[in-house]
């Protein structure tokens, strides 16, 4: 099949992307020329040589993947059952391009990873989770050309959805059910795919894994730090003249790596995705690529997303779309995401239209404060992480915000956020309105009302779980003027519509000091979740 794939880039010698200076696609043939044959390996075997080097998942979490496999083995074991091995393509970070570079142009190397693990744990199957129609294709047809792979590898699509990635939601989604993570508590290497003990970890995990079997443990860590030996993958972007996925030793400066892609002059640069955090500009590019080094300037590798801030482009604007589109992004199920992710977009966006000042800030804070360890999921943990520590780095665009209502600079040039097809968004037409403010009793997650008590709304499409309540909001409208239309393209900074006496309103978060900030996130609220935590502990 033809590729087109994100290009690849190397600092020193390429292991994980061996091959692909000269292939756009390594077939069979070209992987056993490239890599040569995997050893097979006892379970035990696989569980000591990931002990040795410490291997970690690279999908976010960075849990040890000896750990994992050895509570798998005992797990299966335990219940006399074959497990499963699930490899997580779906990649639902909107930044991240590197496993599905791996599965487009090295998908034997990946499987090879997860075939080792399988023969090893003695596992059913192998299933393939992926959201991308050309990347189910090239797993399968790679699996086909080989027989082993041919008997034993599955590959199922799920919806491309920020939470699928989550490994509770993948599992889901292969079980049969509504593809949202699980509530926290159980383990997949318990019971996973089939209620079998489930061994899951992402796409380029698995390729690790096939390189530290293939190069044995000294031979793995002849690059990299003692600590954290190896290379690692990072999907370079923003701004960078050349966007790329990029291996790199681990304990290399970032700045090279920054450097290597054309990087310009950044306000800030974010690490870890849209669960990661932002580093200021000087400090990016002293950070060694690994988890101590940015741990060390209150970062984290996350996915492996690095995102350049360039200075032609607003801070909290870019912030305040990425906060929007992850309240989106939330499977509804606890109040941290119906209510504090909803009620902390309309705050950000108050800070950024400059109308919200200090209170809107402050509201940020608390609400941030408020839902930290109290979600269903890490998602809410992951959006406050985010966005406090871009308010800790972009202190003179936030100054800039508050003093003079803007930075005199657009947003939406850096940040990339995905288009769904078939999602809707709530708008007015302002010829009807008549200010009845019944929207926003119905969807205070989506509206707030103005001091005349018109409607401002929040700058992303309506959720899943927000479908029937913004069906009915429209049905009940009392002058008919609210609609559902198709949304448009997700990299728009904004959309206008004709306000009440001609003037110009923007379809996005309301503002703190021009809203009902009840109608969203109100003190008893804060309060309630607050005094929770403190009786939780």
């Amino acid at each position: 099949m033809s590729v087109t794939s994100p290009e690849v880039l190397c600092i020193g010698q390429p292991r994980l992307t061996a091959g692909l200076d000269r292939l756009r696609r390594i077939d069979l043939a070209a992987y056993e020329a490239v890599f040569g044959r995997m050893p097979r390996l006892t379970a035990e075997q696989l569980i000591s040589i990931n002990e040795q080097v410490d291997l970690r998942g690279r999908g976010g979490a960075a849990f040890p993947v000896a750990r994992k496999l050895a509570a798998v083995l005992e797990a299966a074991r335990a219940r006399k059952r074959a497990p499963m091995v699930v490899v997580n393509g779906t990649e639902g970070e909107p930044g991240s391009v590197k496993d599905r570079m791996l599965l487009l142009r090295s998908p034997y190397l990946v499987l090879a990873g997860a075939m080792a693990a399988a023969r090893a744990l003695r596992a059913r199957l192998i299933l393939v989770g992926v959201t991308d129609a050309l990347v189910a294709r090239s797993v399968r047809e790679a699996a086909a050309a080989e027989p082993g792979l041919a008997r034993q590898v599955r590959v199922m699509e799920v919806p491309d959805r920020f939470v699928s990635g989550e490994s509770g939601a993948l599992i889901n989604a292969m079980n049969g059910r509504v593809p949202l993570p699980s509530k926290r508590g159980g383990h997949a290497s318990y019971s996973g795919v089939g209620r079998r003990p489930t061994l899951l970890s992402n796409t380029e995990t698995f390729a690790q894994l096939a390189v530290l079997a293939l190069a044995g443990p000294a031979g793995y860590a002849s690059v990299g730090t003692p600590a954290e030996p190896g290379t690692v993958l990072l999907s370079v972007g923003g701004a960078a003249s050349w966007p790329a996925v990029v291996e790199v030793p681990s304990g290399r400066p970032l700045g090279e790596v920054l450097d290597l892609c054309g990087a310009e002059p950044a306000e800030g640069v974010l690490v870890g995705g849209y669960h990661g955090s932002w580093l200021p500009a000087p400090a990016a590019y002293r950070v060694p690529v690994s988890r101590a080094g940015l741990a060390a300037y209150g970062g984290t590798l996350g996915a492996g997303v690095v995102v350049a801030l360039g200075q032609g482009s607003c801070p909290l604007g870019e912030v305040t779309r990425v906060a929007a589109y992850l309240a989106k992004e939330s499977s509804g199920q606890c109040g941290p995401c119906q209510v504090g992710l909803p009620g902390m977009a309309h705050a950000l966006a108050a800070l950024a239209d400059g109308s919200g000042g200090t209170d809107a800030l402050d509201t940020v804070r608390r609400v941030a404060a408020a839902v930290r360890g109290r979600g269903a999921c890490s998602h809410p943990d992951g959006v406050v992480r985010f966005v406090l520590s871009a308010l800790d780095v972009f202190t003179d665009d936030l100054k800039a915000h508050l003093f003079r209502g803007s930075c005199g600079r657009p947003a939406g040039k850096f940040l990339p956020l995905p288009s769904v097809p078939g999602e809707a968004r709530l708008t007015v037409d302002w010829t009807h309105c008549r200010g009845h403010g019944l929207c926003a009793h119905i969807v205070p997650e989506l509206v707030q009302l103005d001091r005349q008590g018109f409607p401002l709304m929040l700058d992303t499409p309506v959720p899943p779980w927000l479908e029937r309540a913004a069906q009915q909001a429209v049905g009940m409208c009392p002058g008919l003027a609210l609609r559902l239309t198709p949304a448009g393209p997700a990299g728009a900074a904004g959309q206008a519509g004709r306000g009440r006496a001609g003037r110009t309103l923007r379809v996005r978060p309301g503002s703190a000091a021009e809203t009902v900030p009840d109608l969203v996130v109100s003190e008893d609220w804060i309060a309630e979740i607050s005094a929770g935590r403190a009786g939780r502990g």
